[in-house]
């Protein structure tokens, strides 16, 4: 019922000419790139449930090597959005084209770690899975910006999040099933994984229009095509370089998901068949809480919640630290890390995109997005050293207090910005 075909989706994103008529707060295009992201985070999120102990259990990895591959997961992303974000700008809104090859390169990966088992190998199929998800998620999210009302976006990204987040549960489930049924339990979990990934390349070619005119806009003749130095020039925007500074600080006192899984299984005990569900626990309550946020975000101050979110996280680094362990203490972890994300993540996409204008909505997302991504990248890098050095709890207890430093830092040059929700 919501994948409608390309001509009902354009016009359901389309302005509609007829008087005291509203467009829909969320488009058919914002529910096509829902189904399209809930079917690759199944895939995606299938082999980021088993890969942590596969390496490190597994392969052997120690935990500075497993934070060299996670950091280079998120930093080859990060470069190449920024590339994804210009060419989508610059081919005259062909975003779906650009989005179309970052899931096309993902899908083709997955089938790929069938063959490696050593660290560079591995590094080099994540990297260019991760250059795949560099490429379509700056433009993914222009559509969804150009596609809806400016006063709706906090809820779309909302509706988004939450479909992408129905995957993102759904995957460790499909992985965990996978392992209890299957004899090369991995192998196994990394074919099925590729399969469901061509699928959803399959719903984005077929539901998706290739053009999106922005919701709120007349007609009017096509822009000129922005230049590379124009996208860079963005930054010169106060709205749009407060949003990056605070998204890059945040980001380098943000601990990977995997590494905050890996504490929690060591902290409580848990069974290593039981570790891939962890993160349907974070992925449970980001897909309750994303839209009724989301619409929230519409109503108050995006940047305010944005920095509430990385509170609730500080709160979830400060459960992990204290004396209390066991299963109630690993779900009010995972309670809170799941609210962070339903705070941060689409409201962070819908804060960028009032804050440029429409011709530019690619590169405005990869310029916050890449910000955030090579902070992460680092601290990843940096928490897998210190574990090393110092072991895991140490190594949190540094980066939580970072943590409350930036968030302090980043309310001080929010404070300066009048938002009006957009």
């Amino acid at each position: 019922m919501y994948l409608a075909d390309s001509r009902s989706t354009k016009a359901a994103v389309a302005p509609d000419p007829r008087p005291g008529r509203r467009p829909a707060a969320v488009p058919g295009t914002v529910l096509a790139l829902g189904a399209v992201s809930l079917i690759t985070d199944v895939s995606s999120e299938m082999v980021t449930a088993v890969l942590p102990l596969y390496v490190v259990a597994g392969l052997g990895l120690s935990p500075l090597g497993f934070g060299l591959l996670d950091g280079i997961n998120n930093g080859v992303g990060a470069l190449v959005r920024l590339a994804g974000g210009h060419l989508a700008d610059r081919g005259g809104r062909r975003h779906k084209v650009v989005a179309g090859l970052g899931y096309g390169l993902s899908a083709l990966c997955k089938p790929l770690l069938l063959l490696a088992h050593t660290l560079p190998v591995i590094s080099a199929v994540l990297a260019a899975d991760r250059t795949g998800k560099g490429l379509r998620t700056a433009p993914r999210d222009a559509m969804i910006s150009l596609a809806t009302e400016p006063a709706h976006r906090g809820r779309a990204f909302g509706v988004h999040r939450a479909m992408d987040t129905t995957g993102a549960l759904l995957g460790p489930l499909v992985a965990f099933a996978v392992l209890r049924a299957t004899v090369d339990g991995y192998d196994a979990v990394f074919a099925v994984s590729g399969c469901i990934a061509v699928l959803g390349v399959l719903v984005l070619v077929l539901f998706v229009p290739r053009h999106i005119a922005p919701a709120d806009a007349v007609p009017r003749p096509e822009p000129a095509r922005p230049l590379l130095r124009d996208a860079l020039g963005l930054l010169r925007r106060p709205e749009l370089r407060r949003l990056t500074v605070c998204a890059t600080l945040l980001g380098l006192t943000t601990v990977s998901d995997s590494f905050l899984y890996l504490l929690l299984q060591r902290e409580g005990d848990l069974p290593a068949h039981l570790f891939p569900l962890l993160p349907l626990g974070t992925a449970a309550v980001f897909l309750l809480l994303a839209f009724p946020l989301g619409a929230l975000a519409d109503r108050v101050s995006r940047r305010r919640l944005f920095l509430g979110g990385h509170g609730v996280l500080l709160l979830g680094y400060g459960l992990v630290l204290s004396p209390w362990h066991g299963a109630p203490a690993v779900i009010a972890v995972l309670v809170l890390h799941g609210a962070f994300y339903a705070a941060t993540d689409g409201v962070l996409a819908a804060a960028t995109a009032g804050a440029v204008p429409d011709q530019h909505q690619g590169a405005g997302q990869a310029l916050v997005g890449t910000g955030q991504a090579l902070a992460r990248f680092a601290c990843s890098l940096a928490f897998g050293a210190a574990w090393s050095l110092w072991g895991g709890h140490t190594a949190l207890a540094v980066t939580a207090v970072a943590l409350a430093v930036s968030a302090v830092a980043a309310s001080f040059i929010l404070r300066t910005a009048d938002e009006v929700p957009a």
